[in-house]
């Protein structure tokens, strides 16, 4: 029997989320709030038990990839967009990682959102969300991604400014929005490339065409000719780095923590933010064509991947720590498209979903525990009130700083072997690229195992002072010093489910994911991601890896205990707890020591300085002169100063034309006398 993906199917997948977003949000005055959260609940999961029935059909018993239009949106002359969906296994990955961590935030927020005035308002948003996600990651042409590009950056917007009450929240979500739209415009231009060179936007068609590239040029500026290929990865890749937050367009989403603390699990660590590196995997047919645009993904990527991290390092907000390892995280990804290992990042991505989900759900549970406190430096000792979130967080993390066997290790260490091949013979990018990420794992287990000893272990500081209101606070709450507790099981379950993937699923996936073999690495098959990531042959790192490094699972967590990026992992974490466990008051005297880096780190390298001060305060002055160019020059001058010359001349007029007969009479005797003067002077 040969099995066939349901167009039915995956219309519910897309519609169910959508369907439970209107209902919430404009009948949630009359189910109430356990009416909309069971109604959003329930979309979402139709979606995840649909999406996860979907990878089954194309994994287990080898149903072809679905693509076919399913509405016509607009024909103009001969070109037609469409909607409609693109699912092969690639896709099906990404829906069920997008649903499953959904539906657990969605459970989460239950009891995490239990106080708040705009309850059936946020779960109308986040299913919103994921519906936007799914119709991203399922379109089958540009003009569909786009939409759904847009979308999800639009919810953001408004879930990072849920609270839209706080000046703070409203000035995260504004810088959201107007850093993505810079790479948006990039993106925008890449896509406007495609058609102008394809005549069509439908990827099929793109893809197939693709080696028309070769060779062809266009002008850009001052007549420089460049590859169309190239113009068209670097726009393309330009709409990643905002959406994914890469080096300089990464500054919003540190801030975007000033939301509820299920939206950072859900947008900004498993699936928003992701978008960029799953478009890129994608076009990879159109990528492999253009070595100075992999080149410069390598160089954003490596750079996000190191300096972002360290930037973690001194944070004290619980929740700000987290956002810049994911931001270091998706340094990571882009680095693998860079060196061209596209289904390396993909599982990163996948990976890394499970256990950063796990961390902001955990962190947002200290936050609960804590009686919304956020700042770690009034933490401590939680371990003995709160095991659940302590032993949880603890697997998260583990799988963060990529402890063999664990999944984090599969993914990150396979990044780092694929950037360790390209950097043999490579170009110093190569090079650059390599050291960052390898010089990464140290900071990811400092800064990583610096959260869990504050938070953690230690003493119990949140005794010494009242807790302060932070970002995540509820407008409503109260800042007295309570006992911490745990929280309950709409949030502590959520974090269970997610730490089993966050141990196991790379142990059973990498094989079959990356090198093309059963989980025990025994038996070859068929690539997971063939037909869905095209890579060239001189350029397939992982098909190296798969040979020199990759047999077996525990063959490979075996290889990695003997590898530089455990000992520097290590390392890491052994500096973490010498200066938080052993030694706690050397933190001080080392930020005393090296206040100029530590200030630099604090200041963020002054991207947030260059941006608004800068761009936004330069953009702001450059509108201020225009309007008084405006109304001096052109409104005061040119329109005004004519109707104050044609006010004159009117006056004038108006004098003379007085109407009375003797005036005109002295006028034309007046110009008589005149004309004769004239007259004579000509005759003599």
């Amino acid at each position: 029997m040969e099995f066939v993906v349901s167009k039915s199917a995956l219309l519910a997948i897309v519609l169910a989320p959508l369907v439970g977003t209107i209902i919430a949000g404009f009948f949630g005055r009359r189910i109430g709030r356990a009416g909309a959260h069971s109604v959003t609940i329930l979309g979402v999961a139709i979606s995840c038990a649909l999406s996860g029935w979907v990878l089954w059909q194309l994994v287990g018993q080898g149903a072809a990839p679905f693509n076919e239009n399913l509405y016509t949106w607009f024909k103009v002359g001969g070109f037609e967009a469409h909607i409609g969906f693109m699912v092969d296994k690639l896709t099906a990955m990404m829906m069920v990682v997008v649903t499953f961590v959904s539906l657990l935030v969605h459970i989460y927020s239950i009891g995490y959102m239990a106080g708040d005035d705009g309850y059936q308002r946020f779960f109308s948003y986040i299913s919103l969300f994921t519906f936007s996600m799914l119709a991203l990651v399922m379109s089958n042409n540009f003009l569909q991604l786009f939409f759904g590009w847009e979308a999800v950056g639009l919810v953001s917007y408004l879930l990072i400014g849920f609270w839209f009450k706080r000046p703070t929240a409203v000035f995260a979500n504004f810088k959201a929005f107007m850093v993505n739209r810079v790479g948006d415009f990039g993106f925008i231009l890449g896509i406007a490339a495609v058609a102008w060179h394809f005549g069509s936007l439908d990827y099929a068609t793109v893809f197939a065409n693709s080696t028309s590239l070769v060779g062809q040029t266009m002008s850009v500026i001052d007549g420089h000719e460049w590859s169309i290929a190239t113009v068209i990865g670097i726009c393309l890749f330009i709409g990643a780095m905002g959406k994914s937050a890469q080096v300089p367009l990464h500054v919003w989403l540190p801030d975007s923590m000033e939301g509820p603390t299920p939206i950072s699990a859900l947008i900004h660590a498993a699936t928003m933010v992701t978008a960029g590196i799953f478009m890129v995997a994608r076009m990879s047919p159109l990528f492999e064509l253009s070595d100075t645009a992999l080149q410069f993904i390598l160089f954003i990527g490596a750079t996000t991947a190191f300096f972002t991290g360290l930037i973690g390092i001194v944070q004290n907000d619980i929740k700000r720590v987290i956002a810049y390892s994911t931001l270091s995280q998706l340094g990571y990804m882009t680095v693998a498209l860079g060196v061209s290992a596209y289904s390396a990042g993909v599982f990163h991505l996948m990976t890394h979903a499970f256990f950063k989900a796990l961390l902001f759900l955990g962190a947002g549970s200290v936050i609960i525990g804590m009686h919304h406190e956020q700042d770690m430096r009034r933490m401590g000792g939680l371990r003995r009130y709160m095991p659940v979130t302590y032993w949880t967080m603890l697997i998260g993390t583990l799988a963060l700083v990529g402890t063999p066997f664990l999944s984090g290790f599969y993914s990150k260490d396979t990044i780092i072997e694929a950037a360790h091949h390209a950097s043999a013979g490579g170009s110093w990018v190569h090079q650059y690229a390599y050291w960052a990420v390898l010089l990464g794992a140290f900071v990811t287990a400092f800064y990583s195992f610096r959260l869990l000893y504050l938070t953690f272990h230690g003493k119990e500081r949140f005794r010494d002072a009242p807790a302060a209101g932070h970002a995540d606070a509820l407008p409503h709450a109260h800042h007295d010093v309570h006992e911490p507790h745990e929280s309950p099981l709409s949030v502590t379950v959520p974090l269970v489910l997610l730490a089993i993937p966050s141990v196991l699923i790379g142990f059973f996936t990498a094989g079959p994911m990356l090198f093309g073999t059963n989980w025990s690495g025994n038996i070859e098959q068929a690539p997971f991601f063939l037909g869905s990531i095209d890579v060239s042959a001189a350029r397939d790192v992982v098909a190296a890896l798969a040979a020199e490094v990759w047999h077996g699972p525990v063959q490979f967590a075996l290889h990695g205990l003997t590898a530089p990026t455990f000992w520097l992992a290590l390392g890491g974490f052994a500096l973490a707890t010498v200066m938080y466990v052993w030694k706690p008051d050397l933190p001080a005297k080392a930020r005393a020591t090296l206040a100029v880096p530590v200030r630099i780190l604090e200041e963020k390298y002054g991207f947030d300085t260059l941006w608004i001060k800068g761009l936004a305060g330069g953009s702001l002055k450059v509108g201020q002169a225009s309007s008084v160019v405006d109304s001096k020059l052109i409104d005061g001058l040119f329109v005004n100063g004519s109707v104050r010359v044609v006010e004159l001349v009117a006056n004038l007029s108006r004098r003379i034309q007085s109407g009375y007969l003797y005036h005109y009479a002295f006028v034309m005797i007046v110009g008589l006398i005149v004309m004769l003067a004239a007259l004579i002077r000509n005759l003599i």
